[in-house]
């Protein structure tokens, strides 16, 4: 039986009487580029986070960058994320012309690695970005108490982590800004592009409103050299209807990672990634560790089971980082998982025959 790894036609068949006539009141109103739809997404996902402020935006490495660009963080400065998450953690840095500098993973949960983060820390050294990779939390309190040792700011990349919580918080309220994306395949996707600045500091949600839409404080009012990142409202639309049913879709996942689990655990050739008391994940992937990792990938597309590998090369032997000095050997435990780590599918609608077959397919492909 094919498997995918995930299935957005099932999500949509599911909220299509409640999303399509929410798109059609943003076409017959016209309101395209924020407006009254992006407005209404923005105080509800703030209030479900638990942020004071929520502002739209063009994607989630867009959110990032202008988090950063707020701060003044530019060249000269540096800014210390983790070596194994999706390029744009560290692209967002290079953007705003400062340096990435990485911290290491821990290898029983693939979140960046507090111990690696002080020894990274230099002079030039304004922010940390812990990535909550796969849905689960980085250790906030650690990598917190550090950052308040070295007066840093501490930016979350929450856009693997719509709902997911840490000690009852939610991701998003867990530092002084954190980053959203809500790229079609998210928990939360929308219906195209588009990401998400959450904080509670009131002058840095100001500038970043000015900063996403040319500088302006009011029409044809520059007071910042800004850039063209506003949420569009057809998007913001899609987001607030999503956002009704965000919690529904996350309890499902876990409860497909649960099945996952109890399938897989007994076979020792599976390593699985440790869940953290205090840490509610959202399962935007489910990510197993198995040896011969090609070849198993291999063996289930064979049999119909779609998978993904998240994410196959570290930041660090990027080619567009060769001149960063940085070379094989650097951050062991990023590397060691880049060649193990396996994406089985994971949405809301799995059934159990889907997790079932999955798993199957997973233990005789080892």
């Amino acid at each position: 039986m094919p498997v995918p790894f995930l299935d957005l036609k099932a999500q949509y068949q599911t909220i299509k009487p409640e999303v399509d006539p929410a798109i059609q009141a943003v076409v017959d109103s016209c309101a395209f580029a924020l407006g009254p739809a992006v407005d209404k997404f923005e105080k509800d996902f703030a209030a479900y986070t638990g942020a004071r402020h929520c502002i739209g935006v063009g994607s989630g490495t867009a959110a990032l960058e202008l988090i950063l660009r707020a701060l003044d963080i530019g060249p000269g400065d540096e800014v210390i994320t983790v070596a194994n998450t999706f390029f744009a953690s560290a692209e967002a840095v290079s953007l705003v012309g400062a340096t990435p500098v990485l911290a290491d993973c821990r290898e029983e949960d693939a979140l960046i690695d507090p111990a690696d983060i002080e020894k990274r820390i230099t002079k030039k050294t304004k922010a940390i970005i812990p990535v909550h990779l796969y849905g689960q939390c980085a250790d906030m309190e650690a990598v917190q108490s550090i950052a308040d040792k070295h007066d840093l700011k501490v930016i979350e990349d929450a856009c693997q982590a719509h709902g997911s919580s840490y000690k009852g918080k939610k991701a998003g309220s867990l530092a002084f800004a954190a980053a959203f994306s809500f790229y079609p395949g998210k928990n939360l996707g929308a219906f195209g592009e588009g990401g998400g600045i959450t904080t509670d500091d009131d002058e840095l949600a100001a500038k970043v409103r000015m900063l996403r839409d040319h500088g302006m404080p009011e029409k044809y009012k520059h007071s910042l050299v800004g850039y063209n990142e506003r949420m569009d409202g057809v998007q913001g639309a899609v987001l607030d209807v999503k956002l009704r049913y965000l919690d529904r879709w996350n309890s499902a996942r876990r409860r497909h990672a649960a099945d996952y689990r109890k399938l897989l655990a007994p076979e020792p050739r599976i390593k699985l990634f440790t869940e953290h008391s205090g840490r509610e994940q959202n399962y935007h992937l489910f990510v197993i560790r198995v040896p011969n990792r090609d070849e198993v990938q291999q063996n289930l597309k064979d049999k119909g089971v779609a998978t993904g590998i998240h994410y196959p090369i570290p930041i660090h032997l990027q080619t567009a980082y060769s001149g960063m000095g940085w070379k094989k050997g650097d951050y062991p435990a990023s590397e060691k998982l880049a060649g193990e780590i396996l994406s089985l599918p994971m949405f809301a609608e799995l059934t159990d025959e889907q997790i079932h077959e999955v798993c199957t397919a997973v233990i005789k492909s080892l």
